[in-house]
């Protein structure tokens, strides 16, 4: 059997080999659209940590500084003092205004007492003037009675003084004729003497009685008189007694100011509130600080994270909990473990598709045509798992790749 030409051999070696090549072009391409697929990467990715500005909460200058630009510190280090002197000012005589306003209630409470007093004696003279009272209206009573009483007198001494004259009268006329002796008509008028006598000094006794009742009547109403003084200086005496109330209502303000002067005290010395990096210090010692306006900035050097973009194409690849490579452009050749905490769900429009939004709240969409479309990037945060201190940078360029599976302590 002839043997084929040499051209003809070495053309189907040539046509293998191309066929060889392009079926492992295809294998590889597969592979790496699977693995892409399968472990979405991206280099467009940023270090991110929780950055605050470190501001004043007082006005002051800054007597001291305690911490250079770019410098670590930890949580608890004294970073700068502000002036105390005029906070410390402030809180002792906050402080002296307390004191002087307890002093001024003990005072008060001191002449309420005595005010009260002079209520309780007030009260005591109400009682005193309603006893003086009630014994005028027994005298008065009293004197009612003897009047009474001496009115029949009068006029039981009237009668008998009547019937002694009536007796003598009777009799005299009876001793010339010698029915009746001298002697019996001595006795008749000496009885209506004695009975004239007794009914005059009736008489005065009613008149003395008459004047004792009107005594007891004028001590009565004077009793009456001093009875409602009395009562007038236990109201005036009522009425002049003041109460705490104002003077203690103002102990809580007086504690605020010293609360305020002691607050402001203490934020004369501002401290890290955890460990940081300091950066974008641009103050010296001796500036005037002001409260609420920034000095310096303090990085959060407990957790770092990697903020990722990834194509929308690949973020049904991604779930929180999926373990991720770091890898940072100031050491490319060292992998740092992450895992992804969230997957972004929004990002701003573009406003070559959905236009921008005007007044009336209608999109202003512009009339171009793009050929190429580009898929839409949404933000990933992975959080870096035990991430030294000293090593990570704020915006710094990184390179992250998503595995498929999740930690075990995840899946758990």
């Amino acid at each position: 059997m002839p043997s084929a030409p040499p051209h003809s051999r070495l053309h189907f070696a040539g046509r293998a080999i191309s066929i060889g090549v392009m079926a492992l072009t295809l294998i590889i391409s597969l592979l790496v659209v699977h693995q892409v697929n399968r472990s979405p990467r991206t280099d467009d990715a940023e270090v991110f940590a929780n950055f605050i500005g470190m501001a004043p909460l007082v006005n002051g200058p800054i007597t001291r500084l305690y911490v250079a630009d770019n410098q670590l510190v930890k949580a608890g280090d004294p970073l700068f003092d502000i002036d105390a002197r005029p906070y410390a000012y402030a809180l002792a005589h906050a402080q002296s205004d307390q004191v002087a306003l307890e002093g001024e209630i003990g005072d008060e409470r001191r002449l309420i007492a005595g005010k009260s007093s002079a209520v309780d004696v007030a009260k005591s003279s109400v009682l005193s003037a309603e006893a003086s009272l009630a014994h005028a209206g027994a005298a008065v009573e009293q004197a009612k009675a003897d009047v009474a009483n001496a009115k029949a007198a009068v006029e039981r001494s009237n009668a008998e003084f009547e019937y002694a004259s009536n007796n003598l009268h009777r009799i005299e006329p009876l001793l010339e004729r010698q029915f009746v002796t001298v002697d019996q008509v001595d006795q008749a008028r000496t009885l209506q003497i004695s009975r004239s006598q007794a009914a005059s000094q009736a008489k005065s006794q009613l008149a003395l009685a008459e004047a004792g009742l009107l005594a007891a009547e004028a001590q009565y109403k004077q009793a009456q008189a001093v009875l409602e003084q009395s009562h007038q200086q236990v109201q005036q005496a009522s009425h002049n007694v003041t109460t705490l109330k104002p003077l203690e209502g103002q102990l809580p303000g007086k504690q605020a100011a010293i609360d305020t002067a002691k607050y402001n005290l203490d934020n004369c010395r501002v401290v890290a509130p955890f460990d940081a990096r300091v950066t974008n210090l641009t103050i010296s010692q001796g500036a005037y600080a002001t409260a609420g306006q920034h000095i310096f900035t303090l990085i959060d050097n407990r957790t770092w994270w990697v903020v990722a973009n990834f194509r929308e194409t690949q973020l049904h690849n991604i779930r929180p909990g999926m373990l991720a490579d770091v890898y940072v452009m100031s050491r490319p050749n060292v992998r740092y473990k992450g895992i992804v905490e969230s997957v972004g769900f929004g990002v701003t429009p573009d406003s070559d598709l959905v236009g921008r939004l005007s007044a009336p709240g209608l999109p202003d969409v512009q009339r171009t045509l793009n050929w190429v479309h580009l898929a839409s990037r949404f933000p990933v945060r992975i959080r870096i798992q035990d991430s030294p201190p000293d090593v990570f940078r704020l915006g710094e360029s990184a390179v992250v790749i998503v595995r498929e599976h999740a930690p075990r302590a995840e899946k758990e």
